[in-house]
């Protein structure tokens, strides 16, 4: 599990290489992510966009931004978090992510929160590239 906190809003990360969607013999690798969101602090706040810089184990670096996660934009109390999953493929056996979320606080002030770094890393079994 990776964890960064901003804010006083944590946000942790749990990645799972995902066999049955992978195709090693095609250069295919797939990772699921499981991301939980918690407000520690004493404000409500509000997810709003999402930045990834994803890169593979050949330094070939992507980009995805949007609104959101997963269709939602959720809204957290103090005290509430909000969890989803997600996934990823790449074209090599390993690779990294990390970003950050787009929030908004109570009067409608834009901030970003961090994601922390994670690493993609498929099984020593499956990590051979034909």
């Amino acid at each position: 599990m990776y964890r960064a906190i901003t804010r006083k809003i944590e946000v942790t990360v749990t990645p799972r290489f995902v066999s049955e969607r992978s195709s090693p013999t095609n250069g295919y690798y797939f990772w699921s992510y499981t991301i939980d969101i918690a407000n520690h602090g004493s404000e409500t706040v509000q997810l709003k966009t999402r930045h990834w810089r994803i890169t593979d184990a050949l330094g070939r670096l992507q980009e995805v931004k949007g609104p959101g996660v997963v269709g939602e934009e959720p809204t957290l109390k103090p005290g509430e978090s909000f969890e989803y999953t997600s996934g990823v493929p790449l074209p090599t056996p390993s690779g990294f992510m990390e970003g950050s979320y787009g929030m908004i606080d109570d009067g409608g002030k834009p901030f970003d929160i961090e994601i922390p770094a994670f690493s993609l890393d498929a099984p020593a079994g499956v990590r051979t590239i034909n």
